[in-house]
């Protein structure tokens, strides 16, 4: 009996789209129009999740794709989905999806240009009076910065079967004066679709975002094909010593909690810029510490410090963390300290799924990007290839600023992303076509 060559997905677009193209000028005026809700006079964003500036741009996002034939749905974590029919309404939909949010002080691209992207793509389609194989499905992802509601990328987390509608609901903000439900409330977007893939499939998810680095512009490159995310450890270290007088303790008679956690730095900072760690690009920072008592004349008695550690493999994030505990309570002995450190966030690294990947290639490749990169950062792809196969597209950021208002991407290389986009996108609803065709469905 002859066993069937698995489908492949096609290096070219097929015939009836070949003649496709975004519209640059207008997805730039869009996602001008999209960032007149939060932003600030410096040129960045301040829209943070569920705010009054979160409210509107999700109004107009849903009335913007309505216009396109779609069907909204918003579901118990305020993700929206907005679905335009395909021919084969049986299959859950191929998603393209990022998000709206933003840092209390960032840009205009993050998580917005994919959102944008997306819409664009669907308006592409739309015009041209195509009816794609399978549904078509733009999302808007709640909360990925997680600046107001941490953690990051919270809903699609949720969705992704990573955390519970009640854990994320049950959410503070910062102040601890709400939770993320009661703001969900509050705007009108506590939806009634239960916020999992099971209630809410798609078929695959696809994410444009900008890089968030430098590599993209060192190489003079509009885009580039996305691996996989690298695996991500978040830690609080609680530095304990004991509080004395500056003026009458001698300087060999004390237990500095703040010295302690200087030394700490300085060595977590040799672990990834020394040897086969740093060679294998492993990270490590500190960029969050508090010392008590605050005061100028009293030796601190404690310190909290967050520890955050990145690299492409899992093991190599493990060696980091090992050489961290391990030295810590070397510092701490030498220095009548205590040390206790808490793992409190754990992303695995991520491969992408490969049949994805190689649409997005070949989508690349036709406009002469190569570019192959591993993201450095989380985005809400994470949580969706723990469901479906999942892949991301990366655009260039001037200098790789992002998390800032000086974020940048120049309008070329936001339309040459989403060429790609929408080029990875068409052939993977063209695999779906074929692949289903060769099983007789």
């Amino acid at each position: 009996m002859a066993i069937e060559a698995p489908v492949k997905p096609s290096s070219q677009l097929p015939a009836q789209y070949s003649h496709l193209k975004t519209n640059g000028k207008r997805m730039m005026t869009t996602l001008q129009e999209s960032c007149s809700w939060g932003s600030t006079p410096d040129g960045g964003m301040n829209r943070l999740t569920l705010n009054e500036d979160d409210k509107a741009v999700r109004l107009w996002f849903i009335e913007e794709t309505k216009k396109c034939g779609c069907e909204v749905r918003v579901d118990e974590m305020g993700n929206i989905f907005a679905i335009r029919p395909g021919s084969n309404n049986a299959l859950p939909p191929i998603g393209i999806g990022s998000h709206l949010d933003t840092q209390p002080t960032g840009g205009k691209y993050d998580g917005i240009l994919g959102v944008l992207s997306g819409l664009e793509v669907l308006r592409t389609i739309h015009d041209n009076n195509i009816t794609t194989y399978a549904p078509l499905a733009i999302i808007d992802w709640t909360n990925e910065e997680g600046a107001r509601f941490p953690p990051a990328m919270l809903a699609s987390g949720v969705w992704g079967g990573a955390f519970t509608t009640e854990y994320g609901h049950d959410r503070p903000d910062l102040a601890g004066t709400t939770t993320l439900k009661q703001e969900l409330e509050r705007i009108g977007f506590l939806g009634t679709v239960p916020c999992s893939y099971d209630a809410n499939p798609l078929s695959a998810h696809f994410e444009l975002h900008i890089e968030q680095g430098p590599i993209l512009d060192a190489a003079e490159s509009s885009t580039a094909v996305v691996q996989g995310v690298q695996s991500i450890r978040w830690y609080h270290v609680d530095v304990v010593g004991r509080e004395a007088h500056t003026g009458t303790t001698p300087m060999d008679r004390r237990s500095d909690a703040l010295l302690g956690a200087a030394k700490m730095i300085v060595e977590t900072n040799r672990f990834v810029t020394e040897g086969e760690l740093a060679a294998r690009g492993a990270r490590a920072t500190i960029a969050v510490i508090n010392s008590g008592p605050q005061s100028i004349n009293t030796i601190a008695g404690k310190v909290r410090m967050g520890l955050d550690i990145r690299a492409p493999d899992d093991a190599d994030v493990e060696a980091v963390e090992k050489l961290c505990r391990q030295s810590f309570d070397e510092i701490c002995q030498k220095h009548g300290l205590s040390v206790e450190i808490d793992r409190f966030w754990t992303s695995p690294a991520i491969h992408f799924d490969p049949t994805m990947i190689q649409c997005v290639r070949a989508s690349a490749n036709a406009i002469g990007c190569e570019m192959e990169l591993v993201s450095g950062a989380g985005h809400d792809s994470v949580y969706t290839s723990r469901k479906v196969p999942t892949a991301m597209v990366f655009s260039r950021c001037r200098d790789g600023v992002s998390h800032n208002p000086a974020e940048y991407t120049r309008p070329e290389d936001c339309a040459a992303s989403a060429e790609v986009l929408l080029g990875a996108y068409l052939r993977y609803d063209d695999y779906l076509k074929r692949t289903n065709e060769s099983k007789g469905v």
